[in-house]
């Protein structure tokens, strides 16, 4: 539930952004409240006119000189707000921009339980339509809320200056519009939070759609798909017309009344100039001036409204920034005197926020020497993608300690933690980039050699073979591959990256039993100076490895090479026997059987 604020403590939140931009913002507010000066001023002109040059005997040509000042005070009016626009835009959207920035750099740095909690459709529309509102309302929503109050202030007064009787009476609707104007704010506020959550919940929904295409398609539950969106875009536009319905009471109330008011104040005018106590002209120039109050009266609904939603754009956006990283580097980060790689988890237990006494992993002990290859097995669900992740420290252990050559990883710096530690997941995640940048993402140096080296070794040579060979976009996620294809590029990228210790979580799974040989004959190779904790799926992974760890219901029960385990541990016996029997990716069978064709073609044209 979001902590419930007034409207000044949240929009005072925005002060530091806005701070750079106060004299811009405060020259468009002077260009707008003297556009509004110059428009209360033609009343008055009306008023000397008619008073003085249209009485008989008044000379004709003051009303040409009349006409020449109410087009100057006009063409005024028109320059200020044009000067207006030029003042705050430029400044508005730079303050929108760096907020932009800001969020997102948040993002990159909240921990991966944050992300886990968090839709990405409500991160979007944080990042995106709360601060594009932000940004319209500081350039016009704020500026003309204060220049409509002031307007109305200021032209109340004259009006109180030509007759007293007839501005009590336009006064008298101010009391009911004030009182609809504070239910309208509590009612409107809610359902405007309402409209953006919902609205973030969408977005959340179309993006799992669009890179669940393939699922969905494959499934045959496009229709169900539809339905579910059609069920929450159906919730948005109640909540919108709710929206809509409250300003639209609101504006009937600040448009009505005041209406009222004038029709009422037209009788008594003309009342009090039968009896002589209001000239012709101040008659006049009062509904002239009352008709230029009118406007801004009617627009402070939508502007209210505006305020309003801003608000509630601002919650949202502090609600993010607020969230306080609890991975961080120390103040002195320490590093050890030598880094060999020997990585050690001493009684390490870890459990998720949600459920702190449920814990994932129980006193974890084990140790992994320099160089060495640990292939990390158990049954589904007993912690083994939970543990990897505690390495580089996507998560922090709940008690105990993780350490590389003796030094706490929570001691670490956490950039160089993660240039120490390289990750490789099952489930991969590439960018909507090329494959060069995509391998070469946390690569020290980035060059061809690099690049040459991991793609050789991951076996991922087919990237040459592109469209653009390795400068070919990927797209989305690297969908336009296949998972097998997927799965080289990102064990060419934790390779590339040249790390001291590389954990990997099966990533050889989507592979056929060919290639996982190549890859890991080349593995062997390359790894032989590199500590390696991978976690298994498959008999053949597990021959990759120096020694096992068996791990049972969140704790390490057993440590010793594969032959060791099978002979003297039955879960371990059961474990195995259990892993994924080298399932196919159908991509590269379907690649060989193309390859094998063209080699027949090409014995029968040599024939």
């Amino acid at each position: 539930m979001a902590k419930q604020t007034s409207f000044f403590t949240s929009v005072k939140r925005l002060y530091p952004h806005v701070k750079p931009i106060l004299p811009r913002l405060f020259m468009g507010l002077i260009s707008a409240l003297l556009a509004s000066v110059l428009a209360l001023t033609i009343p008055q002109v009306l008023r000397v006119l008619i008073n003085q040059s249209l009485q008989p005997g008044g000379d004709a040509g003051a009303v040409w000189a009349a006409a020449v000042v109410i087009l100057i005070l006009g063409i005024g009016e028109a320059g200020l707000v044009a000067l207006r626009r030029q003042f705050v835009i430029n400044p508005a959207t730079t303050v929108e921009t760096r907020m932009r920035v800001s969020l997102y750099d948040h993002l990159q740095d909240l921990t991966v339980s944050f992300h886990d909690r968090w839709g990405s459709g409500q991160l979007l529309s944080r990042a995106m339509t709360d601060l594009n509102f932000l940004r319209r309302w500081m350039a016009f929503g704020a500026i003309m809320l204060v220049v409509t109050t002031l307007t109305v202030i200021i032209g109340i007064a004259v009006m109180f200056a030509m007759s007293w009787q007839l501005a009590l009476i336009f006064l008298a609707a101010a009391v009911p519009i004030t009182i609809s104007s504070f239910r309208f704010r509590t009612r409107f506020s809610k359902v405007a939070r309402r409209s953006q959550d919902q609205a973030g919940d969408l977005a959340t929904t179309v993006e799992e759609s669009v890179h669940g295409i393939r699922v969905l398609k494959a499934f045959g539950r496009s229709r169900e798909a539809l339905e579910n969106f059609n069920e929450q875009a159906e919730e948005l536009r109640q909540t919108e017309i709710s929206k809509a319905r409250h300003q639209a009471t609101f504006t009937l109330v600040v448009t009505l009344l005041p209406e009222l008011a004038l029709g009422a104040g037209l009788v008594a005018g003309v009342m009090l100039c039968a009896s002589g106590e209001l000239s012709i002209g101040s008659l006049v120039a009062f509904f002239a001036t009352a008709a230029v109050i009118a406007s801004p009266v009617e627009f402070s609904g939508m502007l209210l409204a505006m305020a309003l939603t801003a608000k509630t754009a601002v919650d949202r956006h502090y609600e993010v920034m607020d969230t306080a990283n609890t991975i961080t580097s120390p103040p002195d980060p320490a590093r050890p005197a030598e880094l060999r790689g020997a990585l050690a988890f001493n009684n390490a237990t870890f459990a998720f926020e949600d459920a702190p006494d449920k814990p994932i992993l129980k006193g974890i002990g084990l140790d992994i020497r320099p160089g060495e290859t640990m292939a990390l097995v158990g049954i589904t669900g007993s912690g083994k993608s939970a543990l990897i992740q505690l390495v580089p420290r996507l998560y922090d252990v709940t008690e105990g300690a993780i350490t590389i050559d003796g030094v706490d990883v929570r001691e670490f710096d956490v950039e160089e933690l993660r240039r120490v530690v390289g990750v490789a997941f099952e489930d991969t995640t590439l960018f909507s980039n090329s494959v060069r940048d995509n391998v070469l993402l946390g690569a020290p140096e980035r060059n061809d050699d690099v690049l040459d080296e991991a793609l050789d070794v991951a076996q991922a040579q087919f990237a040459y073979s592109l469209p653009e060979g390795v400068d070919t976009l990927i797209g989305e996620e690297g969908l336009s591959l296949s998972g097998g294809q997927r799965q080289r590029i990102a064990l060419a990228r934790a390779i590339a990256a040249k790390p001291r210790v590389l954990v990997l979580d099966d990533p050889l799974s989507a592979l056929d039993v060919h290639t996982e040989e190549l890859v890991e004959a080349r593995l062997r190779d390359v790894l032989k100076d590199t500590t390696t904790l991978i976690v298994a799926h498959r008999p053949s992974t597990v021959a990759l490895a120096d020694r096992v760890a068996l791990l049972e219901e969140g704790r390490i029960t057993a440590v010793g090479t594969h032959t060791e385990l099978l002979a003297e541990n039955h879960h371990y016996r059961y474990v195995i026997a259990s892993l994924d029997q080298e399932p196919r990716d159908l991509d590269s069978d379907l690649l060989d059987s193309e390859l094998s064709a063209l080699e027949d073609e090409a014995k029968e044209i040599n024939r």
